[in-house]
């Protein structure tokens, strides 16, 4: 309870925000501006920056980025990965390699998305697009990029298959992230990832798997 009371939330009315998730999971708040409004996701935003946590707003749309930088305008607004970012304090760099691959150029917002996050924590990101299994002598003529990674993401759509074929040539994790990138058969993104979902029976051990909505 000692530890609980200790505690910052701001509460908004419309949100509570929780200032000190970092602390107890590593890593701030981020802020779905999907669904709010530019003055609830600006609100959240300028709440998390006084707090000293960094702002990290996702789907976020033009208006909103707008009215985040009309209110900290240190605020970037990455337009390919629709995230808004706001750094109160330097990020303190740690160990750690963290390679983002994409089977084409449209899974590249998603891709984007979670590369920004990563760099959030620290971490190097290196960033590998359109390597996809369709063209795999592109995947073969770059996996020395792989080599000493801690981490792998592979952000897929169409028949999903990018996570299993690097997994097969590294011996890091690697995380699949299914995209709803593919034509009528790939049924909105269903197709791969009820693909990776048979990486639980895969015997690459080290494969997990992240849905996503876009």
């Amino acid at each position: 309870m000692l530890f609980r009371s200790k505690l910052s939330t701001a509460n908004l009315g419309f949100a509570r925000v929780d200032r000190h998730r970092a602390i107890r999971r590593g890593f701030p708040e981020v802020i779905y501006a999907e669904g709010k409004t530019p003055a609830q996701v600006a609100a959240i935003a300028v709440a998390l920056y006084e707090g000293g946590s960094p702002v990290l707003a996702t789907r976020c749309g033009p208006d909103a980025a707008k009215t985040v930088a009309e209110h900290l305008p240190t605020a970037t607004y990455h337009e390919v990965a629709r995230c808004v970012i706001a750094i109160p304090n330097p990020i303190k760099p740690v160990p750690g390699r963290v390679v983002v691959a994409t089977g084409g150029t449209t899974d590249i917002p998603v891709a984007e998305e979670a590369s920004l996050t990563a760099e959030l924590t620290g971490v190097t990101v290196e960033r590998l697009w359109d390597v996809g299994v369709a063209g795999i002598h592109r995947l073969l003529a770059n996996a020395g990029r792989f080599d000493d990674a801690d981490v792998i993401v592979a952000v897929a759509g169409m028949e999903g298959a990018l996570p299993s074929v690097v997994a097969g040539l590294v011996a890091c994790p690697v995380i699949a992230v299914p995209t709803s990138v593919g034509y009528g058969a790939a049924f909105g993104g269903v197709a791969p990832l009820d693909r990776k979902s048979t990486r639980l029976n895969s015997s690459h051990e080290w494969i997990s798997r992240m849905p996503s909505s876009a």
